[in-house]
């Protein structure tokens, strides 16, 4: 016997259920929002329509065209960040700005995914990534006061919003929590796959004899690291190998490693931070990289935007970060699904029959 559908989000029972996460959801942006202005940033309104999505191989953007007055035909898509836009913002002069952005990602659905977001990102031209970190918990800080959380709590793991968080870099978090030396499979260009997958297989994470570097370090990170972060406190976890930066700049000490950090709480990823790669030749390289990728994996790849790789050559040394703003309302309200946290969700697939 078929079980009843749920009812649809907008019956009064179910939006009273979340009206307060709704309402909190308000009081949070507006927060954000003055804390930005009152440190001299600019709100802007990223386009959402583009002619590239981004060029990560494990994106996945919605596609649409543009018709012309005379029916000519134009492929677009609905963009899965504003940051390309946002770097040509910076490459026309602009110092400092933020947009509450909504964004669009295909194949993403599930308690903390969904396809269409907010995604709360900022640029600080000249100035280092570290200050992105500060930025980072000033915030958290802050949207947990205007929702009168005193702890945050997911999956049953805790975290105090106001406490410093703990800077770990991944070597430090793959030797201490999977036992692997990282950097030993690593040099500025190339990869040591097979070392990787003995270490992997060694700490009991289940290595496909068809996956790259990149899938085998991505199964250590969400089986063995991610469990471990922000428990207790906030976890900036910073230098990300470089070929796990495709936007970002060598760390210049290391070039094994990249100006990237991610900030956790409660095993959740929060933000991504990068000091902004600004060289188009090595970004044309990368992207060509990541669509080659794409295109093994997926059989599709995304046009690159000339104009971004343009705008490049003119910006300045700038360092950004995107934040998931649905997730930053759901763990300091308790809300268990990101759908609890949106006016308006996009209804689910009917199941199959």
């Amino acid at each position: 016997m078929s079980q009843p559908s749920p009812s649809p989000w907008w019956s009064p029972e179910r939006h009273a259920d979340r009206r307060p996460f709704l309402a909190a959801r308000a009081r949070i942006k507006a927060g954000l929002r003055g804390w930005f202005e009152g440190q001299g940033f600019t709100e802007v309104e990223a386009g959402i329509l583009q002619v590239s999505p981004g060029n990560e191989a494990h994106l996945h953007a919605f596609a649409t065209e543009a018709l012309g007055p005379a029916g000519e035909r134009r492929g677009l898509y609905l963009h899965t960040s504003p940051e390309f836009a946002a770097k040509k913002l910076l490459a026309a002069g602009e110092g400092a700005i933020f947009d509450f952005a909504r964004v669009f990602r295909n194949r993403e659905r599930g308690p903390l995914h969904h396809p269409e977001f907010t995604m709360l990102e900022w640029y600080r031209a000249g100035a280092p990534y570290q200050v992105l970190m500060d930025d980072c918990a000033s915030l958290l800080g802050l949207a947990a006061e205007m929702a009168g959380a005193a702890t945050l709590a997911f999956r049953g793991r805790t975290a105090d919003p106001f406490a410093e968080p703990e800077r770990v870099t991944l070597a430090e978090a793959f030797d201490r929590f999977a036992g692997i030396d990282l950097l030993a499979t690593v040099e500025a260009e190339e990869v040591d796959r097979d070392g990787l997958a003995a270490a992997a297989s060694a700490a009991g994470v289940r290595v496909a004899a068809d996956d790259g570097w990149s899938d085998i370090f991505s199964k250590v990170l969400v089986e063995r690291i991610e469990p471990h972060l922000g428990d207790g406190r906030p976890t900036i976890l910073c230098e990300y190998p470089a070929q796990e930066a495709a936007l970002a700049r060598p760390k210049p000490s290391d070039p094994r490693v990249a100006e990237r950090f991610e900030l956790y709480a409660c095993g959740v990823e929060l933000a991504n931070a990068f000091g902004e790669l600004t060289d188009p030749a090595e970004q044309r390289r990368r992207f060509e990289a990541e669509m080659a990728e794409k295109a093994r994996v997926y059989g599709e790849r995304y046009p690159i935007d000339e104009d971004f790789l343009a705008a490049l050559a003119r910006m300045p040394p700038a360092s950004g970060s995107a934040l998931g703003f649905d997730r930053l309302v759901m763990l300091v309200t308790g809300a268990q699904r990101i759908e609890q946290v949106l006016w308006t969700p996009v209804p689910e697939f009917d199941p199959p029959r």
